[in-house]
């Protein structure tokens, strides 16, 4: 069995005046190997989806990773509402781009602007994707969230026994 990479981790990076940023090394180790045209002197490609008004990150997919979503979407019913709106979620209101010569990307000023990004932006691994958002609703917004779910669970809960239980469970 490959192991298959998978995006870990968080780091802050500055964001110049034209939208170029600095993608975490291990990042650009892992769009390359979900990219099946990637050969070494290239540049890896990657799907960056906005999506729709409640989204405030943007959430940047492998071409393996997208391609598994829109396989899932294609599987759906033509013409049900559901496979439109999915349609129009992941493939209308997504930008696709790839990392320039120095490990760079470049968001464009539609999307920058959709985030509040600004001079830093925040890079976080979600297993087959990760995320940029601007620091500052990070904190206010996933982080607090993620404390406030901490500190729902009693003191003596390890929240590894999630994995064991059945989905839905």
């Amino acid at each position: 069995m490959t192991r298959k990479l998978r995006f870990r981790g968080e780091s802050h990076h500055k964001v110049d005046g034209k939208g170029r940023v600095s993608i975490p090394a291990s990042f650009r180790r892992v769009l390359e190997a979900g990219d099946p045209s990637f050969t070494a002197g290239l540049n890896p490609e990657l799907v960056i989806v906005y999506g729709d008004t409640r989204r405030k990150y943007l959430e940047c997919y492998t071409v393996a990773a997208i391609e598994e979503v829109d396989e899932k979407i294609e599987a759906l019913p033509r013409g049900s509402v559901e496979r439109k709106m999915l349609q129009r979620l992941f493939n209308g209101q997504s930008h696709s781009t790839s990392v320039d010569e120095t490990g760079r990307l470049v968001l464009p000023a539609k999307l920058r602007q959709k985030i509040g990004l600004s001079a830093e932006a925040f890079f976080i691994g979600a297993g087959d994707t990760f995320q940029i958002w601007d620091p500052e609703t990070f904190d206010a917004e996933e982080q607090a969230a993620t404390d406030e779910w901490l500190d729902e669970l009693p003191d003596d809960v390890d929240p590894l026994i999630f994995l064991d239980q059945q989905p839905g469970g």
